[in-house]
């Protein structure tokens, strides 16, 4: 026992080695009055509301980022960089309005990413595994695809005139982004490789497929999923002779030859570009290029923890290049961004890989608001669902997101780290008794942390996320709302969709007041000349 103790003391005192100290001004009140005088002050100026027309709309996805997760992601931020980490601030912290989404599916308490999916993109509820159908699909059965469609926010702004983009860290043809383009009756139906022959001959279509020919001309889409775009057995460009890899089609299709053709042929002025790695990704001058097709990996992109930096994009190397050549268009623009390897990093258990990918996205926010202007921009940072993910222990102040709570388990008398997961991968018995975690390294990058109930994958959480809201019409969200609800506001104010009425009685436009309107012209002009 005199060992363990001597173990778990080393550690903690390890652990608070090169902890910032606690700061000497918060021991004064004018330091937390005169912040909170400050935080009132900034909210008082919301209540002249912004009420301006969104010529731009963003969605910002976080996959899997329910509230514990932004709360760890914040002080993984401060950490970062050498701060306690608890007082920093995200990009989406500093949005104006914040609201709850209420995440179920028609047919599940805790739901899955495509009905979720299919309600913040397509505006209503659906059942867990369909994305772009109503509920009245059943998954797996092709028959009830057929006049149970519904279109998607993506599909209303390009009916608009706008430009539209699509850019996740997952496969493009996965859960969120299929939503925007696909009506699937299975989440799973990525190239016809996938489907059962039945559906098959039922008339179905892939999802791989759907994204080329059920909206066209989509113009920047950027991602993973490569494999499922070329004929069965076709060598990968990046990794050659290797199976898994290689091409999945049985059709013999080639959907990237098809795109690349079908952009020269169909737009002769148009400047359409396919590419698969970093390098050629930013050597594109966004001015020169009107569609986007960019396909970094044969499945998902890498962790970001893992990523090759010389040949694979972040996603804020995305999000700005996918801007750059969308705000090109006088009418104005919808961009997906998802961050969708949050929810794969919970869903293995290792929180390290899922809280930096809640960082990387919030890089993606930062650089997002840098190249674009408050006053014609609306702004959305939600999750689809949360998981079984949290983080206690009382632990102190400054205290590493990813290390040990200051005590001993009262029951078995061994240490427990502060990131625990409600169930999943990380339940370990090591000689029939829970596994001492300070025999191993707890903070390496793929250490799954210990979990309740023991499952191979851990599961989604089905409590409310957040909604970060700022830009023309945010304060619309408010409160706590189902999740279908979202693209009825950004559809309402980009005077888009079936919310057009409001936009008619002002002349066709939502006109910007005089002031607004000059510093808006600025920033464009700034925009452009920079």
């Amino acid at each position: 026992m005199t060992s363990l103790l001597l173990i778990v003391c080393s550690c903690l005192i390890a652990g608070s080695v090169g902890r910032p100290q606690f700061p000497e001004k918060e021991k004064d009140p004018k330091y937390w009055n005169a912040g909170a005088q400050m935080t009132l002050k900034n909210a008082l100026t919301l209540q002249t509301l912004n009420k301006n027309k969104a010529e731009n709309l963003i969605l910002f996805l976080g996959d899997g980022m329910g509230v514990p997760t932004v709360t760890a992601a914040r002080i993984l931020k401060g950490q970062l960089s050498g701060q306690s980490g608890e007082e920093t601030q995200l990009e989406m912290d500093k949005f104006p309005f914040v609201s709850l989404a209420k995440t179920y599916n028609t047919n599940a308490q805790v739901p899955d990413s495509a009905g979720t999916a299919t309600a913040y993109l397509c505006g209503v509820k659906a059942n867990e595994g369909t994305v772009g159908v109503s509920a009245a699909a059943v998954r797996s059965q092709c028959n009830t695809t057929e006049g149970n469609e519904v279109t998607s926010i993506l599909r209303w702004a390009k009916d608009a005139g706008k430009s539209v983009g699509i850019v996740t860290t997952t496969r493009v043809n996965h859960a969120t982004p299929s939503a925007a383009y696909a009506h699937s009756v299975d989440r799973d139906w990525y190239s016809d490789n996938e489907m059962p022959a039945e559906a098959l001959q039922a008339g179905c279509k892939d999802i791989a497929r759907q994204l080329f020919e059920n909206i066209p001309n989509i113009d920047v889409i950027m991602g993973g999923g490569r494999k499922y775009m070329f004929p069965k057995n076709r060598s990968d460009v990046e990794y050659p002779g290797v199976a898994k890899h290689s091409g999945t089609r049985k059709d013999g299709r080639d959907l990237v030859q098809e795109w690349i053709d079908k952009t020269k042929d169909k737009f002769k002025v148009a400047k359409g570009h396919y590419v698969w790695n970093k390098k050629q990704l930013l050597s594109l001058n966004p001015n020169n290029v009107d569609y986007l097709l960019g396909l970094f990996e044969p499945g998902d992109l890498p962790y970001d923890l893992e990523r090759n930096s010389e040949t694979d994009p972040s996603l804020t190397e995305m999000v700005e290049v996918a801007i750059k050549i969308l705000r090109k268009n006088p009418s104005g623009f919808y961009l997906l961004v998802e961050g969708g390897r949050i929810d794969h990093g919970h869903h293995e258990g290792k929180a390290k890989q899922a809280l930096h990918e809640a960082v990387e996205m919030d890089r993606a926010i930062g650089r997002a608001s840098l190249l674009t202007s408050i006053h014609d921009t609306l702004t959305i940072v939600t999750a689809d669902h949360s998981h079984m993910f949290n983080f206690g222990g009382y632990t102190p102040r400054g205290n590493t997101i990813f290390g040990l709570a200051p005590m001993l388990s009262d029951a078995d008398q061994k240490p427990f780290t502060s990131i625990l997961y409600g169930n999943g991968p990380g339940y370990k018995l090591v000689n029939g008794a829970r596994e001492n975690v300070s025999t191993i390294d707890y903070q390496e990058n793929n250490y799954q942390a210990q979990a309740a109930v023991p499952l191979s994958m851990e599961t989604h959480g089905g409590e409310d996320v957040a909604v970060f809201a700022k830009g023309p019409m945010a304060h619309l969200l408010h409160g706590v709302h189902e999740q279908n609800y979202i693209p009825h506001v950004m559809a309402y104010a980009g005077c888009i969709g079936q919310n057009r009425e409001h936009c008619l009685s002002r002349s066709g436009t939502a006109g910007l007041h005089p002031v607004l309107s000059t510093i808006a012209t600025l920033f464009t002009v700034t925009r452009l000349l920079c």
